[in-house]
C-alpha cells in the first residue's frame, strides 16, 4: 500500500524534474555570470572588511564604520537629514551600520551563489542607490563613490533581467523539482522565464536603460559639474565652515564644519585668529596652543570629532563641533566689529565675522 501511494509520487517529482530539465535556459543569465560574480563579491567583501579581517563596527576604534558614514553628510543628496540624524545619535547609527554590514554580507553571498538571484539584484539597487545618493560627491581623482554606486544601479537592474542563468543555486533547485521552485513567485525572485517579459522585453529593456542613464547624467552634473558647466570636486581641497561666532564676558564661541576635502585625511588647524577693523590681532593661537586645546571646550555634534593632534587640531570631513576660547584679552575687548579666521595647514584660510 505504502509502495502505491508513492510511486504517483515519485513519478510526479520525475515528472516536474524533467519538465524543468527540459525547459530552455535563457543565455542572458550565463552572459552575466562575471557580472553576478564580481558584484556579489563586491558587496560580500564590505561584510568581510569589517568583520573577518578588522573590526571596523567597533565605534571606539580606529576606522569606525559609522565615522566614515559621518563623512557622507556634507553634500549628501535627498538623504542628508537621516545621515545627520543617525551621526547626532551614536547607538542608532551603530544598529544600522550593523544591520547595513549583514544585509551587504547576505546579499553579496547569495548572489554570488545565484540563490534568489533576482530579490538580490533589487537589494544592489537599493544599496548602490544609498551609495549614490549619500557619498556620490566623494572622489579624489575618479569621482570614485559616484562611479560605484551608478554602476550598481545598472548592474542589479541587469542582473534582474538576466536572472541567475544556469550557474546558479537558482537553476539547480528548478532542475531537482524543490517545492519552492514550484512556486508561481520563484521567477519573481530567483530566475527563470517571466510572461511579462514575453514580448515586452524590447520595451522594458530600454526603458529602464533609458531611466538609469538621467540618473547617471543629473547624479553626474549635480555632484561634479560633469555634464555642462565647470566641473568640481568637493574632495580635493579642505574646506571649512564657520558660524555663529561671538564675544561675550566668558571668551570666544564659534562652531565649525568640514564639509570638503579629502575623507580619509582631516584637515588640520594651525592657527585661530581674531582681528580688529585695523587688522591687528587680538588673538593668536598657533598650532601647537591648539594641540593642546582642552577637549572640554570642544562640544561635538557627531560621531566624526574635532580634536586635538599632535602639532594642530584635526577637522575630520562631516565633523562640527562648537569651540570656546578663553583669553584674557577677549573678556577686555571694546564692542565693535571683529572677524574671526582659522587657519590649514595647507595654507587655506577661513573667515567670518564676529558678533560682539
Amino acid at each position: 500500500m505504502r509502495t502505491n501511494i508513492l510511486k504517483p509520487t515519485l513519478a510526479h517529482m520525475s515528472k516536474q524534474a524533467a519538465t524543468f530539465s527540459a525547459r530552455p535556459v535563457d543565455p542572458a543569465g550565463t552572459y552575466a555570470l562575471a557580472l553576478r560574480l564580481v558584484v556579489g563579491w563586491t558587496y560580500f567583501s564590505a561584510f568581510w572588511r569589517r568583520t573577518a579581517l578588522a573590526n571596523k563596527l567597533d565605534w571606539d576604534a580606529e576606522g569606525y564604520i559609522g565615522e566614515k558614514f559621518n563623512h557622507f553628510l556634507p553634500h549628501a543628496l535627498g538623504i542628508k537629514p537621516l545621515i545627520e540624524y543617525l551621526v547626532s545619535n551614536p547607538d542608532a547609527l551603530w544598529w544600522s551600520m550593523l544591520a547595513f554590514t549583514i544585509i551587504e554580507g547576505v546579499v553579496g553571498l547569495l548572489l554570488m551563489l545565484g540563490l534568489f538571484t533576482r530579490a538580490m539584484s533589487v537589494a544592489v539597487f537599493g544599496l548602490a542607490m544609498g551609495i549614490l545618493l549619500g557619498s556620490g560627491w566623494i572622489g579624489t581623482t575618479c569621482l570614485d563613490e559616484w562611479q560605484i554606486g551608478i554602476l550598481g544601479l545598472a548592474a542589479g537592474f541587469t542582473l534582474f533581467l538576466s536572472g541567475g542563468g544556469i550557474h546558479s543555486l537558482d537553476r539547480l533547485l528548478a532542475m531537482r523539482g524543490a517545492a519552492l521552485a514550484r512556486k508561481a513567485w520563484f521567477p519573481w525572485v530567483a530566475s527563470g522565464h517571466l510572461d511579462i517579459f514575453s514580448g515586452r522585453l524590447f520595451i522594458l529593456a530600454p526603458a529602464g536603460a533609458g531611466v538609469l542613464l538621467f540618473i547617471t547624467l543629473f547624479t553626474n552634473q549635480v555632484f561634479h559639474g560633469g555634464v555642462w558647466g565647470t566641473l568640481h570636486n568637493k574632495s580635493v581641497k579642505p574646506r571649512v565652515e564657520i558660524t555663529d561666532a561671538a564675544l561675550g564676558a566668558d571668551g570666544l564661541r564659534f562652531t565649525v564644519q568640514r564639509v570638503e576635502g579629502v575623507d580619509v585625511y582631516g584637515s588640520f588647524l594651525i592657527g585661530i585668529e581674531v582681528l580688529d577693523t585695523a587688522g591687528n590681532k587680538v588673538l593668536a593661537l598657533t598650532g601647537e596652543d591648539l594641540a593642546r586645546f582642552p577637549q572640554e571646550r570642544i562640544l561635538n555634534a557627531y560621531v566624526a570629532k574635532v580634536k586635538p593632534g599632535k602639532h594642530s587640531m584635526i577637522l575630520p570631513l562631516g565633523a562640527k563641533a562648537e569651540l570656546f576660547v578663553q583669553a584674557d584679552t577677549l573678556s577686555k575687548l571694546p564692542e565693535g566689529n571683529y572677524q574671526l579666521r582659522l587657519t590649514d595647514i595647507s595654507g587655506a584660510v577661513w573667515e567670518a565675522p564676529i558678533a560682539h
